[in-house]
């Protein structure tokens, strides 16, 4: 094999994987050292010429001029007699430069170049691949589905590099089907087995954010800033928004006119339904807000124990709590604080307190049901086992018990 086609083959594979030039270069250089280095057992004589633009390697041998008879190493010294046939002025101890050709490689050694060569590329791939993710960590990445499995999803980049959507990072109402177009987050970058896994993400608040980047021009340009958000990916995220230019209406501009601008960021998230909540320092004012669109009475803040309790009417427990708990989870979330749901207003004289049941009912699940809003046996009863169960961590068992010993109460 001739110069020419061993590095023909390794210059499309240059152009395949973006490796610049001068690397390249440097690569084919040390590779070849390596090589001649093994074969004569030193370098130092050696020149090695690279042309990636040429697709051209020469090799030169650097030999002192001996006396005749006296050459020991026909690779490091030539004789005398040999020098002046390529150039009369020779004179002893001198050096003659001669070019090495491959064929005096060997075909075993000029494999082995390529072996060495092919290593030392996707080394270099690897290493770029890492560096260049590991710096993209946080950005928006749009690819194409290349393969679905159970746990994850493989997608491809723009320069065919390979990407994993784990089944735990996608929005649980996702699908996608092989060749279609996918936005994802870039979560981490793992080295595994000396190789590098780019993780992405669909569920990760960082995903909502850049979505808000780019729908939304004043948070780009850095007039509104993205304070927290929280997420319960495919059913409800809260952002806290704020703007430091008080002609700047924070929660209006990510929503848009008539929901022009969020309504794009709800469709890339599957129907998530997102809060957009005006930012405040004041911890009493922000809950307020986070637990929108339920209307809160009075709250009551306890610093040491880091929980609040929120006293709503009866008729704004539901709203407060919201489908599955999520409302009441994510606004715990949103403000840093363990929220408790109390009714206020007047007492249903009927009613009792579910204190009042501890002898037949365990502490842990009142205070599961106390957590919901229900602090009381009709309040229990208002809601369906389906609904309890979603919103706390009971059985359905328990709960059917639990609805059996209340109801018996008012019979």
């Amino acid at each position: 094999m001739d110069s020419l086609g061993l590095v023909d083959s390794f210059s499309e594979f240059k152009e395949l994987k973006n490796i610049d030039k001068q690397t390249m270069q440097s690569v084919l250089e040390d590779v070849f050292r390596a090589m001649l280095k093994k074969k004569f057992n030193t370098d130092e004589h050696i020149d090695i010429v690279v042309n990636i633009d040429k697709g051209d390697v020469q090799i030169f041998l650097n030999k002192e001029i001996v006396d005749d008879g006296e050459v020991e190493d026909p690779n490091m010294e030539i004789a005398y007699s040999d020098a002046i046939k390529v150039e009369p002025d020779f004179e002893i101890g001198e050096e003659v430069t001669e070019e090495f050709k491959f064929a005096d490689f060997g075909r075993r050694n000029v494999l082995s170049l390529r072996q060495n060569l092919i290593s030392r590329i996707m080394e270099l791939e690897k290493d770029n691949l890492y560096k260049v993710y590991k710096e993209r960590i946080g950005e928006i990445v749009t690819g194409e589905v290349y393969q679905v499995w159970k746990k994850e999803i493989l997608i491809l980049d723009d320069e065919g590099n390979e990407l994993l959507l784990p089944k735990s990072e996608q929005i649980p109402s996702d699908y996608f089907k092989k060749g279609e177009s996918v936005r994802t987050v870039v979560a981490k970058v793992d080295m595994r087995n000396s190789s590098p896994v780019i993780i992405l993400s669909r569920a990760a608040p960082e995903f909502l954010e850049r979505l808000f980047e780019l729908e939304v021009p004043e948070v780009f340009d850095g007039l509104i800033t993205i304070k927290k958000i929280v997420r319960e990916p495919g059913e409800r995220a809260k952002v806290a928004v704020e703007s430091y230019d008080d002609r700047v209406d924070p929660v209006g501009a990510c929503v848009g006119m008539k929901g022009s601008r969020i309504h794009g960021i709800v469709r890339e998230l599957k129907n998530e339904n997102i809060d957009v909540i005006n930012y405040t320092a004041n911890p009493q004012l922000l809950i307020a807000r986070a637990l929108s669109p339920a209307k809160i009475t009075s709250i009551e803040i306890s610093e040491e124990e880091g929980r609040a309790k929120v006293f709503l009417k009866p008729d704004q427990v539901s709203l407060a709590i919201g489908r599955g708990g999520h409302n009441i989870k994510l606004a715990g979330k949103l403000c840093g604080y363990e929220l408790d749901v109390y009714r206020d207003g007047e007492v249903d004289i009927e009613d009792v307190d579910l204190e009042e049941f501890s002898d037949e009912i365990d502490s842990w699940i009142i205070d599961e049901l106390k957590a919901i809003g229900c602090d009381t046996a009709k309040a229990v009863l208002e809601i369906s086992v389906e609904d309890v169960v979603k919103r706390t961590d009971l059985e359905q068992e328990t709960v059917e018990e639990v609805m059996k010993i209340l109801r018996s109460e008012f019979e």
